[in-house]
């Protein structure tokens, strides 16, 4: 009979980055945020034929800006987030929830 046990997803993350509220945790989940983040400018960007320059040229930003941005987008201000995905035609939706107080900004 087999013995293996099976792990979920959230046990292996739990164990090899640490548990759900944890610096090291939230580090990795910020940072695969702003992964997907790149990662959908790219392919936006790619599926409305741009290149890079285009892109660039569109709002005000050298082509080597939209290159980092689309590899790591962890150092973006969202005046810039709001100008891509706007250049883009995309829909774009910020919301801060606080305590007795919520803003939403869309582009």
């Amino acid at each position: 009979m087999n013995n293996l046990k099976t792990y979920t997803l959230d046990e292996v993350q739990d164990k090899l980055i640490g548990e759900k509220g944890t610096p090291e945790r939230d580090k990795f989940e910020y940072e695969l945020q702003m992964d997907l983040i790149g990662k959908a400018i790219r392919q936006t960007r790619q599926e409305r034929h741009l290149t890079q320059e285009e892109l660039g040229k569109l709002i005000g930003v050298q082509k080597a800006q939209i290159s980092r941005l689309e590899s790591n987008a962890s150092n973006v201000t969202i005046d810039t987030l709001m100008k891509v995905f706007t250049a883009l035609k995309a829909k774009v939706k910020l919301q801060v929830e606080l305590a007795n107080f919520s803003v939403e900004v869309e582009g």
